[in-house]
């Protein structure tokens, strides 16, 4: 059964105009303030944490940016690179023996949980963690 081209157009641009006006209907909901009310000290730590890891070894700023680039690459910024265990992305191929700072966001995902437990998202702290990493050596 074949459509006819008319058939497929009509339905095509249905498509499109109902994308489009979901478009302008949603409303973004990212906001830098989003832990201001339940974590407000929540970028200090993050950036106490990248600053010593830095200080102690330069290369660790590029380090935490990659980090952040390869966990967002594969399906999105889900702190997925993080989890441990057989077929993990922490295992990869491509990331043996090159992906490194897991210990500093261990350290921070630490510092943060014990002022604000079961608040901030990994995937979060992996972020801040990028931006200050870049911010520090520009």
């Amino acid at each position: 059964m074949t459509r006819s081209p008319i058939n497929f157009s009509r339905h095509y641009s249905l498509v499109l105009i109902t994308f489009f006006a979901f478009c302008f209907v949603a409303k973004a909901q990212l906001s830098t303030d989003f832990y201001k009310a339940t974590c407000p000290d929540l970028f200090k730590i993050v950036r106490r944490e990248v600053q010593n890891a830095v200080k102690s070894e330069m290369r660790m700023a590029a380090s935490l940016l990659r980090l952040h680039f390869h966990d967002c690459f594969v399906n999105g910024c889900d702190a997925s690179l993080l989890l441990d265990g057989t077929g993990s992305e922490k295992d990869a191929g491509p990331n043996l023996n090159s992906a490194r700072g897991f210990e500093v966001v261990d350290r921070i995902k630490s510092s943060v949980e014990s002022l604000c437990s079961g608040v901030v998202s990994c995937a979060d702290i992996l972020a801040m963690a990028a931006r200050d990493s870049v911010l520090l050596v520009s």
